[in-house]
Parts: C-alpha cells; structure tokens; sequence
C-alpha cells in the first residue's frame, strides 16, 4: 500500500463529516422549526476563522446549517502516484441543531492547544434512530433538513473558467452539478465566495466567507515523543489576518478514540505543541495509521429563524504520525513475523 493510499485509510474527516460536526450543538434545545416566513439573513464575514450572526430573527447561537468548501492540496506519491489537489463542496441546513453523540471534555490547555477526551452517555432507554442520547438517560430529536431553494455560488473557478454555479437541493444536501469540474486551487486568497439562497422551507439568505492560501506543510515526518514538543510550520499566507490554523492530533481513532489534542492558532506560520501534552496524549493509548489533521480556515455567518449558517472556506493536510514502537498495518502481511495485524490496525 502507498503512503497516499494509508493516509486515505488514517482519515477520519470526509467532507460529509465536517459538515456533520458544523451544525452540531451543545444546546439541549431547539429553535421554532415551523418553517418559512422569517425575514432574510444579515451576513457577518470574520476572516480570523470565527463566527458570530447578526440580524435575522433566530439565535446566533445555535447552528443550524454550514456550506464548506474544502480543498486538500496534492499529495505526493512517495513511491507510487501523486494524489492531485481538489477541490468539494457540500452544503445543508437543518430545522434546529444537531445534537451530539459524544460529549468532549476539556482537559489540560497548554498555549493554544488543549487535550479533549471523549465521554459517551448512557440512556437506559434506547433512543431509537430519531433521536441520539447527549447526557445520561436523556434522548434528544435529531434536526430535519429542509431546502433552501435554489442556491448560487459564486466566486469558484471551475476547470471553464470562473462562473456561478447554481445548485439544486437533491435529498435536500448542496452540491454543483456533476457537469461542473471545480478547479484546483478554485479559489484565490482573500476572493469572496458567496452562497445566496433563493428560500423555500428556510428564508432566503445569503452567507459569504473569504479564500485563503493553499496550506503548506514541510513536515514531511511527523514524530511523536513525549520527551520532546512537537514542532509544527507551514508557510505563512500573505494576509494572515484573512485565517486561522485548527490542528487535530488523533492517535487512537482506529482503536475508539481516547482522546486527541485540538489547536486553535493564529496563522502565523508555526506552533508548538508542548512535551507534556504529547505525553499526556500517548498515555491515553495509540492506534493504527495515527494522524494529524492541520487546516487553515475562513469563515462567515447569517442569522435566518432557525438559526446560524456559517460558510466555511478551508485548505486541509492530513499526515500519518510516527509513534516509536507501533507498527500500522491492515494484513498480517504488513506486520514482521510472527505479529499480526489487530482490530486496532496495529501489530502485535
């Protein structure tokens, strides 16, 4: 297997998923879901990566939808073929907030980082498929999603040039249509791109975030050890101010995350992560292909009845973490003799 290949398998954010957890909520409660009739959206643009709704009638608080264009640089073959750059878009608005399955608590903070450990609530009565259990014994609805009518983006180049791409809700999620071949890089850093939607079940609106650079990173071999900080850099974009950087450490995702370290930095072309936060990580235990998620983001809000949708503009690398000691694999044929490759995708 490849180096591209094994990091496909490491993944543990598909664009579907990022989505997911954007319009996630902690909040046990939800908006008035009774449909159309709100006025239109006032958007806020914040090009330090967070978001804050203005206008509209619904609370800002709750996050309701997300439109995420993402695009992931190319990756070296290492062996075997390049992986081209790409570029997907996704969007969907929900009636009320997404609940969340698992609840992540914050523990040791160092800097701008911080180590999250998972807790998973037990319901004695199940939840049943409509709805997810987010504290103990309690159950709550997941949200419908609704259509927004039809939505226009803008400010995406496509393989034909830079038009506007009109999207249609099939199943009530937002994609361009598979006629239209986005380019790589679509988007230039500080362009404006827009997503206006025409309303039906939602109000119309109209949310915009700015482009940000590609995302770089020499780090070629990423290694942990908790005697040493882990040392992160990447080339610094020419307007800093436009973005921020979020890393995910997840070293155990294949064998049921017991934890990973999140970072929220400003994107100015290096961070360290403390020796002492890379121990505390590695003791919670290590899986196959661990991985590290680093992605440089902008983003942008409207407030409709229901709630926030943001757009999301974001450039993602993911690389395989080394941990001294823990072999990845997925046959016994990549283990040394006489291990075996385990349900956690290592050898032993």
């Amino acid at each position: 297997m490849t180096t591209s290949s094994k990091c496909l398998l490491g993944s543990t954010i598909a664009l579907s998923a990022l989505l997911a957890g954007a319009c996630s909520s902690s909040s046990t409660t939800s908006s008035d879901t009774s449909g159309t009739g709100g006025s239109s959206a006032t958007t806020t643009t914040t090009g330090a990566g967070g978001t804050s709704g203005v206008g509209g009638t619904g609370d800002p608080g709750l996050l309701v939808g997300s439109f995420v264009v993402r695009a992931k640089p190319p990756i070296p073959g290492m062996g075997g073929p390049d992986t081209p750059g790409s570029t997907a878009v996704l969007g969907k608005v929900y009636d009320g907030p997404n609940p969340a399955a698992i609840i992540w608590v914050k523990g040791t903070k160092d800097g701008d980082c911080q180590i999250l450990t998972p807790k998973v609530p037990f319901c004695n009565t199940p939840c049943g498929g409509s709805a997810v259990c987010v504290a103990d014994d309690v159950c709550e609805p997941y949200p419908t999603a609704h259509s927004a009518g039809t939505v226009t983006l803008s400010g995406l180049k496509t393989e034909a040039g830079v038009v506007d791409i009109v999207m249609d809700p099939l199943a009530n999620n937002y994609q361009p249509p598979a006629s239209v071949k986005l380019a790589y890089p679509a988007f230039g850093e500080g362009d404006t791109i827009r997503f206006s939607a025409s309303g039906d079940y939602f109000a119309p609106f109209t949310v915009e975030a700015k482009g940000v650079s590609p995302l770089e990173l020499p780090n070629t071999t990423i290694k942990l050890d908790g005697a040493q900080p882990l040392k992160l850099a990447w080339t610094a974009p020419s307007k800093p101010e436009l973005s921020v950087i979020r890393i995910k450490l997840d070293i155990s995702h294949h064998g049921g995350t017991k934890g990973m370290i999140e970072c929220d930095s400003a994107d100015d072309g290096s961070l360290e992560i403390s020796a002492a936060l890379v121990q505390e990580l590695l003791d919670l235990g290590v899986a196959g292909y661990p991985s590290i998620i680093v992605t440089r983001k902008s983003s942008g809000s409207a407030t409709i009845k229901e709630g926030r949708v943001d757009a999301v503009i974001s450039s993602e690398i993911e690389r395989i973490v080394d941990v001294p000691g823990v072999v990845s694999c997925i046959a016994d044929t990549d283990c040394p003799d006489p291990q075996t490759c385990q349900s956690d995708l290592t050898c032993k």
